[in-house]
This record gives structure tokens, C-alpha cells and sequence, in this order.
């Protein structure tokens, strides 16, 4: 979304805003906060893969392995007709 538009001068005024919001005594409990919310947000999502079913179906759940496939379509299975007439040379 930002390309090359976004260099370090914009990195360095961004830190420069958010140590003039916080103040420098309250930098090091937010980062901390941070770096505990990424935790718990990574081993949630690791959980959340962990509990996912393989190969779920629409549904949202998995089908038995001694399910047979569904019918073909009878329009699958006709005769295709030809939508142009040959040509002839």
C-alpha cells in the first residue's frame, strides 16, 4: 500500500510523535505490552490451526472416508452438441 513511499525519515518522525504522546518513563511498559499481546496472539492463532479438521467441506465439516462422490450431472454426461456447423472447404 505504501511502496517506496515509505522511507526511514517517515519511521523516524512516527517514533519522534509516539515519544512525544507516551513520554520516555512510559516507552519501555508499552513495549512490553505489546510484545505480550503479540505473544498471546500468535499462540492463539497456533491453537486455533492446531484445533482446524484437515480438509473441511463446505459445511465446515469433514466427510467420512467411505463417502462416495456425488452423481455427475446429467448435463456433464450428455453429448455435447456442436454450436457452429462444420465448414466446408
Amino acid at each position: 500500500m505504501f511502496g517506496n513511499a515509505f522511507t526511514g525519515w517517515h519511521l523516524v518522525i512516527i517514533l519522534l510523535i509516539v515519544l512525544l504522546l507516551f513520554g520516555a518513563p512510559k516507552l519501555p511498559g508499552l513495549a512490553r505490552s505489546v510484545g505480550q499481546s503479540m505473544r498471546i496472539f500468535k499462540s492463539e492463532v497456533k491453537s486455533m490451526r492446531d484445533d482446524e479438521p484437515a480438509s473441511p467441506d463446505a459445511t465446515g465439516t469433514v466427510p467420512p472416508a467411505s463417502a462416495a462422490p456425488a452423481d455427475p450431472t446429467p448435463a456433464a454426461t450428455a453429448p455435447q452438441k456442436p454450436t457452429d456447423p462444420p465448414v466446408k472447404p
